[in-house]
């Protein structure tokens, strides 16, 4: 029996396994003082906001699905088994912006002002962009993140009957306006595909 009463394994009784607790060092403490989600000591916690400025926020993500040629055919000829993907692909991400908070443990429930989603047809695959703005205390990027997230797990869903060997990659911030952390640009934005 462990300390905590459990049994181990099949029912057998384990003197030796006992729960392990990590007790943080002074260098340890250090790190996670600059951490905004950490508190003393290592524990998570959702960053407090009340001090910070209401400020207008925007970030803009993008992500890619590779599609076989096939796929990317019926695409074009709107002969998907499910219907027209880059569609409903673009409503799942608004979708899934405006619920980022039930997503991503510590992120603040925002009152998002506006979401974009785009998905465009390229040589290759989908390229999907998401532009999210919101007058907030914190910003947006895990909203236009999560956005472009699942409109690309969409058009795996919609076309999966046509090509299981689809890959979704890149999904990446690339910029980050309002705050007190600055402006946010990636480098080398253009679009490649």
């Amino acid at each position: 029996m462990l300390e905590n009463g459990l049994n181990f394994g099949r029912g057998e009784m384990r003197s030796d396994v006992r729960a392990q607790k990590s007790v943080p060092s002074e260098r340890d403490d250090q790190i996670v003082s600059k951490l905004t989600h950490y508190k003393k000591g290592g524990a998570v916690a959702m960053v407090d906001v009340t001090a910070k400025s209401v400020t207008d926020r925007i970030a803009v993500a993008r992500g890619f699905v590779r599609v076989s040629r096939a796929a990317l055919r019926a695409i074009r000829r709107m002969e998907t088994p499910k219907g027209d993907p880059l569609e409903v692909a673009r409503i799942a991400g608004i979708a899934a912006a405006k619920r980022t908070a039930e997503w991503i443990p510590l992120c603040h429930p925002l009152p998002l002002t506006h979401v974009d989603v785009t998905a465009r047809l390229c040589k290759n695959g989908v390229e999907i962009t998401s532009r999210v703005t919101a007058t907030a205390r914190t910003g947006v990027e895990m909203e236009a993140l999560v956005a472009v997230g699942a409109a690309a797990l969409t058009v795996y869903d919609m076309l999966k009957a046509l090509d299981k060997g689809m890959t979704i990659s890149d999904i990446q911030l690339v910029e980050k306006r309002g705050g007190a952390g600055g402006d946010y640009m990636r480098p080398g934005r253009a679009r490649r595909r």
